[in-house]
């Protein structure tokens, strides 16, 4: 048999080959299941549970993760339809240079949530071992979680999507995942009185704007990696239906977790009281594979930073994601963990109204078409992507309530197709 080859045999620039194309609905709904389940994921649904509620909460997680998956499917199609990579594709919207802004902002985020993945499975895994063995016993060592995790999730980038996803991923590791999240839900409904949550009212502290912006951030903060997975699926079909389902169940179900959780078991709002309640359940074992399952968050972040800087340094992805792995190891050693909510919203700032202009570009300019030539700099698109940026911080600011994140996209998007006629208009005029 023939080892798959990674995606590091692909320079980031260039097209995947047809007959490369392997993944198909069921690689892309294990792929991005996997993705949408994780520790950082039930912690950000406590982030909604004190001032929205059980109800809030969930309708929030619904409409936004909804939304969110469309959207990110959408994106993936770009991938499927071009063959490049997240960063490469950006190149035919915003031309050769336009293209190296976002490439740089999106290697800085990814480190950034590499070391944050890191960090919660360190102190997630530190809390069992102290639980376990004992406060003062070698696996309670922070230390050594983030070396070990830091590790692992290093391995898991340098050998790349096509390994991971068919060789482990698709053949056990869903299944252990699916195994942990019916066990959460069984604990949940086996102890907790939802009734009685589900008629509690939150305590007004957050909006269901914001709460909606928390939601619909998660799957839109992976808007500039899909297409570095993408590229390698058969079909557009398969590539919008297996992404979308399997984000959508995975966020859905954890995100809830979290909710329910926090207010049945946590009610301090702590991130060691819910980690605490969440290891009660099943001697800790689900929660011991939702951990293992965060590796996999923090590989597709250490992988696609190696491939956005693909397009900016002349080195092999190998190589590449090696040296950031051991980036966000450091940064991890040193960095507290910290509330992360204004880093979510800071990410959809800045990548949700690109990819409004993106989506806009693709599916209606280009007609899901691949241009013939580049150019140097596509101001049009430029002008939409800062128009979409201005406006999600100035609805942020001075209109919270209205939410930010998908007006700030609409509107980016609707700035593209003006523009964009505009200027080709102004072109065709000049040639004449």
């Amino acid at each position: 048999m023939t080892p798959l080859k990674t995606p590091s045999t692909y320079s980031p620039d260039l097209a995947v080959p047809l007959d490369k194309r392997v993944f198909g609905a069921r690689d892309l709904f294990s792929l991005w299941f996997s993705l949408g389940v994780g520790l950082m994921v039930l912690q950000t649904g406590a982030l909604l549970a004190p001032g929205l509620g059980l109800s809030g909460s969930l309708l929030a997680i619904l409409l936004g993760t909804a939304v969110g998956v469309l959207l990110l499917a959408a994106a993936g199609v770009i991938g499927s339809d071009t063959g490049l990579a997240a960063m490469a594709a950006l190149k035919l919207s915003l031309g050769r240079y336009g293209a190296s802004l976002p490439a740089v902002l999106n290697l800085l985020q990814l480190v950034g949530w590499g070391a944050f993945e890191i960090i919660v499975m360190r102190d997630a895994a530190s809390l069992l071992g102290g639980r376990a063995f004992g406060e003062g016993s070698a696996l309670a060592n922070p230390l050594l979680w983030t070396l070990l995790f830091g590790a692992l999730a290093t391995l898991l980038a340098v050998s790349g999507p096509l390994t991971f996803v068919r060789r482990i991923l698709r053949k056990w590791g869903i299944w252990l995942l699916l195994a942990a999240c019916l066990w959460l839900t069984w604990n949940l409904f086996a102890k907790a009185d939802l009734a009685a949550l589900w008629a509690q009212a939150g305590d007004g502290s957050m909006t269901f704007a914001v709460g909606f912006d928390i939601a619909i951030a998660m799957p839109l903060s992976w808007l500039p990696l899909i297409a570095d997975y993408s590229r390698f699926g058969k079909r557009a079909q398969g590539v919008f239906g297996g992404t979308a389902l399997g984000f959508f169940i995975g966020n859905l179900w954890l995100m809830s977790l979290g909710v329910a959780y926090t207010l049945a078991f946590a009610p301090s709002g702590e991130v060691n009281a819910l980690l605490l309640a969440l290891a009660g359940a099943g001697l800790g074992i689900p929660l011991l594979l939702i951990l293992l399952d965060e590796s996999e968050n923090a590989f597709a972040d250490i992988h696609s930073a190696a491939v956005s800087s693909g397009i900016l340094l002349p080195l092999k992805v190998e190589q590449l994601a090696l040296g950031i792995g051991v980036i966000c190891t450091l940064i991890a050693c040193f960095a507290p963990l910290a509330q992360y909510q204004n880093f979510l919203l800071l990410i959809g700032s800045v990548f949700a109204p690109l990819f409004g202009v993106v989506l806009a570009d693709h599916f209606i300019l280009s007609r899901r078409g691949t241009r013939s030539g580049q150019s140097a700099l596509r101001w049009s698109a430029l002008l939409a992507w800062l128009g979409g940026v201005a406006t999600y911080h100035l609805l942020a600011s001075f209109h919270p309530e209205l939410g930010a994140t998908l007006p700030s996209l609409l509107l980016a998007g609707l700035l593209q197709l003006l523009l964009g006629k505009i200027f080709t208009c102004g072109r065709e005029t000049a040639r004449a």
